[in-house]
């Protein structure tokens, strides 16, 4: 297993930096559009489930969200100066190639001190549909008991920037919808394969369902 060494405990302050950081950067390069926000918690412990279609998604997240979050992110991220940058705005590194101990402590701590975990429940980026959840989202769901609320990124792929190929067009319009907040257990509490087996059929309906939805209001469907 790895995760072996102690790590720091994620800081809510500077998650917040870096909320401030996203706001600056995502505000000033593109022009999102937020709808929805007010589903999200305004406190308490709540999981923000987004969709992975390009790597500006989880920065535009946080530039968006109503509160700073806490990203998991792939340990292939934190290479050089990234390393101690993401670390000091709050972001969580995990191995997504086995179970990681250390990424699953610190993100449970985030849940159990009130915050915001972001998650990419399709594990890594892709089409942006949801078709392939991790169980890692339902672990996570059911052992905190915080809700999960959906969130769509629409616009991020559909056009290639000229001066910069690998980023959406600068000042084009990014859309960011919030679904309902929904908890993923039966109640139960039970933490058996089974129960979250169950919770991730749940799981990917209500994102499927959600994406779906926020295609046809943004008109992106």
């Amino acid at each position: 297993m790895s995760g072996a060494t102690k790590s720091a405990a994620p800081s809510p302050r500077g998650a917040a930096v870096g909320r401030g950081i996203g706001i600056g950067l995502m505000y000033g390069l593109w022009k999102p559009r937020v709808l929805g926000a007010w589903r999200v918690p305004a406190s308490g412990p709540v999981i923000l489930a987004v969709n992975h279609a390009h790597n500006i998604d989880g920065p535009m997240l946080m530039g968006t969200a109503p509160r700073p979050v806490h990203f998991l992110i792939k340990k292939e991220a934190f290479i050089g100066p990234l390393d101690p940058f993401l670390k000091g705005i709050g972001q969580l590194k995990v191995d997504r190639e086995t179970t990681d101990r250390a990424a699953v402590t610190d993100a449970l701590a985030v849940l159990r001190d009130g915050g915001v975990l972001g998650i990419f429940p399709e594990g890594s980026r892709g089409e942006g549909d949801f078709a392939s959840l991790r169980a890692g989202l339902a672990y996570f769901a059911v052992r905190s008991g915080a809700p999960i609320v959906p969130v769509a990124v629409l616009g991020s792929t559909d056009r290639r920037g000229r001066l910069i190929p690998a980023l959406p067009p600068l000042r084009g319009r990014v859309d960011v919808v919030f679904g309902d907040a929904f908890t993923a257990g039966d109640g139960s509490g039970r933490r058996t394969r089974t129960a979250m087996d169950d919770a991730t059929v749940r799981i990917q309906e209500r994102l499927t369902a959600h994406l779906e939805n926020a295609g046809r209001l943004t008109g992106r469907r």
